[in-house]
Order: structure tokens, then sequence, then C-alpha cells
């Protein structure tokens, strides 16, 4: 906030979106492009989308990082906020998900971590519950306020609203961090 009080301004926050699933005929495209079109209305926000379908992570985990995991963690590393678009399938997250997040470690400390889920009936939100105890393993800070859409009754318009107080907590937490990033290294 010092850089506000002299009169210069903040650079954007760099956000990744991250679109989770990579089924064929998946939700997940339209829905994090539903939320990326609200996030580049915001000149205090720079979203980049990291579509897993885009991203060929090997079956197994290889001895050393092939070059699609190291680009993966090369964004997150980059980033300052994470949104994670996902789907619940059998009340959990996807496998590919997990996969792309087990090829980051310290990239992912010290960030805040916010959630578009969707479902049938819950909303994704039982994927959300799981979600947290990993990204809480991994130092980063997960957001209360977050998305959800049933896809029983979507209208995703009808979440512009949670979209955009979602997005004023990732940006107050976004800068918070990267503050303090910047000001001492994080110690895990």
């Amino acid at each position: 906030m010092q850089e506000q009080e002299q009169g210069q301004e903040l650079p954007p926050l760099r956000v990744a979106v991250i679109i989770g699933s990579t089924r064929e005929g998946r939700a997940g495209e339209q829905i994090g492009h539903w939320f990326l079109e609200r996030a580049e209305r915001r000149a205090d926000l720079e979203p980049v989308v990291l579509d897993l379908v885009d991203f060929h992570f090997p079956a197994r985990y290889p001895h050393r990082p092939t070059e699609q995991m190291r680009e993966f963690s090369a964004q997150v590393a980059h980033a300052d906020a994470f949104v994670v678009v996902t789907p619940e399938y059998n009340r959990s997250f996807p496998a590919s998900l997990k996969q792309a997040i087990d090829c980051a470690y310290d990239e992912w400390h010290t960030k805040p971590v916010a959630f578009v889920s969707y479902g049938h009936g819950s909303g994704g939100l039982y994927a959300v519950e799981q979600l947290r105890s990993v990204f809480t393993e991994l130092h980063t800070v997960t957001l209360r306020n977050g998305v959800s859409v049933d896809l029983l009754d979507g209208r995703l318009e009808d979440r512009d609203g949670a979209a955009a107080l979602m997005l004023d907590q990732l940006h107050w937490w976004g800068l918070a961090l990267r503050e303090a990033r910047a000001a001492r290294p994080y110690v895990s």
C-alpha cells in the first residue's frame, strides 16, 4: 500500500485461472471462460487461463520433470493468485487436477486460491472441500467465498455477484501476500 500512498499504481495482480477438467464434453471450458470474462473486466487483474486439456502430463510421475510439467510449474510460479475451476466427480475433484497441482510445490506457497466449482446438486462443493486440504498442504490461503454452479438449475449470469465478491477478496489477499513475499522470504 505504500506505493499507492506515494501516488504510484500497483501492477495488476497476475491471476491464473486453472480449468481442471480434461473430459470430453466438459462444462469446465464454458464456465472457465465465463469467469475469465468477468476477471478481464477489471483493470487490477491480469488473468491468464491454464486449461489442463492443453497440457500433456505423463501417466506416471517421472524421475525428472517433463517440459510440460516445467511449463505448468513456471506458470504457477509467475502467478500471484489462482482461481481453480473444478467439477465434482464422485464427491471429489478430477485426477487431472491433482496431477497438475503436484507438478509444483514451492511455486504455490503464500498465494491465495479461490474456487469456481460445478456439479449436479451440490454445485461442486464436495470437490472444493477436498481441494482446501490439498492447498493447505501447499502453504496457500484458500478463500472462503467462491462461485458454485449447480448444472441442474444454472444460469451463469446469476452468479455474477458471487464472482465479483470473490474477485474482490482474491485481489485483497493477492496484494497482501505479494507484498509479504517481497518484504521477507517465506519459510516452510
